[in-house]
């Protein structure tokens, strides 16, 4: 669904499936510095709203996600992720509890799945669960990752006018990457296991019941060394581009894995997040679509748990 705050002056629309708001309002690197000094809101509306209620939906959430919901309090945001049967992530979203139902957002185009997998598994529990449209997930920066706001699509205008100024998606992906943040879909493939992206702790609770997937995650949290580890990478600005998502990742001579996101950073230049093979040096020099990349630790190779700063 097409954002109206498209309409507001300077907007550019996004590409892809983020095509629905605004990339930028006119100068990105600005929208950057004052997302950095804790102003401003982005439009992030085109992500999918579900909404689960029922007397019985934290400890139903519980039993099925990689998050601990009972006893959530009201008001309190939390992210969980879906694995397979194997530990791989098949859903990831973030919600916050209102005191009579849990509402979440997901990637664009991933709420019907989510909703879908979730009706399955109701069996005799007492819930609910719905797509909702009249909902929109908005995004203001703060301590972390920041804070979302969730807002009735018929108020967009106002809270717009309100929170201003209108940051748009370049700038907020270029500080998520810095942040060392991955996107479902985008950072990571059908192979990918929470250890390897740092989802550890922020998505995954160690000390809960049992669930879906959680051998493979406690195992490899257990040895330690899961496969693959997620990088930050800073690009060779002497390109005028960035390289196409899913691009292979090489060193010395041989792929050793993929690019997700990348974005223009207002300090840091062209940076991006890939998934590399978790023996490749730490410090090694990687090539991305034939531009040098000097590579940041974002998850550690060893232990997999995320270790840079959510500033």
């Amino acid at each position: 669904m097409q954002s109206p705050l498209l309409a507001l002056p300077g907007a550019v629309a996004g590409d892809g499936i983020d095509a629905p708001v605004a990339a930028h309002y006119g100068s990105f690197n600005t929208e950057q510095r004052s997302l950095a000094r804790g102003d401003g809101f982005v439009d992030l509306s085109h992500r999918d709203v579900v909404r689960i209620s029922g007397p019985e939906r934290l400890s139903w959430l519980h039993n099925l996600t990689t998050q601990y919901f009972d006893g959530l309090a009201p008001g309190t945001w939390t992210q969980a992720l879906v694995l397979s049967p194997q530990g791989h992530v098949e859903h990831a979203f973030t919600g916050v509890d209102d005191g009579e139902a849990f509402t979440a957002h997901t990637e664009p185009g991933a709420g019907a799945a989510l909703v879908e997998w979730l009706e399955r598994m109701k069996f005799m529990t007492r819930v609910e669960v719905s797509l909702v449209d009249d909902l929109a997930v908005m995004w203001r920066p703060g301590e972390g990752i920041g804070r979302y706001d969730l807002v009735p699509r018929d108020r967009l205008e106002a809270y717009a006018e309100a929170a201003g100024p209108a940051c748009g998606l370049w700038a907020f992906e270029a500080l998520r990457i810095e942040r060392g943040e991955p996107r479902l879909g985008l950072d990571t493939d059908h192979r990918t296991i929470p250890n390897e992206v740092g989802w550890i702790g922020a998505a995954v609770h160690l000390d809960k019941g049992c669930y879906r997937g959680q051998e493979t995650v406690a195992r490899v949290h257990t040895l330690g060394r899961p496969p693959r580890r997620l990088v930050l990478l800073h690009l060779d600005g002497s390109e005028n581009r960035l390289p196409p998502a899913g691009s292979p990742v090489s060193y010395d001579g041989r792929d050793v894995g993929f690019v997700g996101s990348s974005a223009r950073h207002h300090e840091l230049g062209p940076i991006a997040l890939a998934l590399v093979k978790r023996n490749v040096p730490v410090d090694a020099a990687l090539t991305v679509d034939e531009m040098p990349a000097a590579q940041e630790v974002v998850v550690d190779p060893e232990v997999g748990l995320h270790v840079r700063p959510l500033r």
